[in-house]
């Protein structure tokens, strides 16, 4: 479990990072730019994929492509929620995305979903209300504006991440390539099309360079690599257990995330912000109880 943990941990932590960057004025933008030479360069070294022995004409590059562009945009739509709702909401959001996955099995793939699948989907449905519940504004168009920004971004993390998370599984099922080597082709590819974008938000958009955001960026890359890594090193050290990796790592995010929003951000929540939290952690409990 102690590789949960640390994947946890990270996990959380790039959140964090990008809410420091804000805070410190650094462009977002550019942080989830530099982020990707850093995920490249690590998967490359440590993981070692084998990009030699794959065959051209065997790549999806259609899903391939669709996840290069989503990932870099949801990193953006990401750190937007952070921004306008808070750490603990987008966090949230982000865990309680695993219902897309699980309604696409049973709606395109007619996959039979268990009674307590159905009962966790239900509950963490309500939970995504609750915990990305509006806050109460005065009526004037700023507020206003706040608050609609407030309810949509986690919602479109929500949305994003569980489209992502049907794509991320496609891949899976290409069984004559390597995973670690489809990973490593889909960051290659995301990396390029992030330069893309700063090359537009600094020579049309006329945002200034900024090499903080290159050492923001490269730190975000590390933690999100590491992110993945300790996962995946957590389903191979349980392989008997996958549900217990599924659990620990949701609730730990859903949890430690509240917590760093709480205390050290000093995020504002109502009871009702407060009920999605336990809401998300009973639903994640029902689906992956056997």
């Amino acid at each position: 479990m102690i590789f949960v943990l640390i994947s946890v941990i990270c996990s959380v932590t790039v959140a964090v990072l990008l809410k420091l960057a804000k805070q410190y004025g650094v462009e977002t933008k550019q942080v989830i730019v530099w982020n990707y030479p850093m995920a490249v360069a690590l998967t490359y070294f440590i993981l070692r994929p084998q990009i030699k022995e794959i065959s051209l004409t065997t790549l999806p590059f259609p899903l391939y492509t669709a996840l290069a562009v989503l990932l870099p945009g949801m990193f953006v739509f990401i750190a937007l929620s952070i921004r306008y709702s808070g750490l603990v909401k987008t966090e949230v959001a982000q865990r309680l995305s695993l219902f897309i996955p699980l309604l696409a099995a049973f709606f395109l793939f007619q996959e039979k979903l268990q009674g307590n699948k159905l009962l966790g989907i239900g509950i963490g449905l309500l939970a995504i209300i609750c915990s990305i519940g509006w806050r109460k504004s005065l009526p004037t168009i700023t507020q206003s504006n706040a608050k609609y920004r407030n309810g949509l971004y986690p919602l479109l993390v929500f949305i994003g991440m569980g489209i992502i998370d049907i794509l991320f599984k496609q891949v899976a099922l290409h069984v004559t390539i390597p995973y670690v080597s489809s990973m490593f082709i889909i960051f290659v590819m995301a990396m390029l099309i992030a330069f893309g974008l700063l090359g537009y938000f600094i020579f049309v958009d006329k945002q200034t360079f900024s090499p903080k955001a290159v050492v923001y960026g490269l730190i975000l890359g590390a933690f999100n690599f590491c992110n993945i890594l300790f996962y995946m090193k957590a389903h191979r050290a349980l392989p008997e257990n996958p549900s217990i990796v599924f659990t620990g790592m949701n609730i730990g995010v859903i949890s430690l995330g509240a917590l760093v929003g709480v205390l050290f951000f000093k995020e504002r929540l109502s009871w009702l912000n407060y009920l999605g939290i336990v809401l998300s952690i009973v639903s994640v409990l029902i689906i992956a109880y056997q």
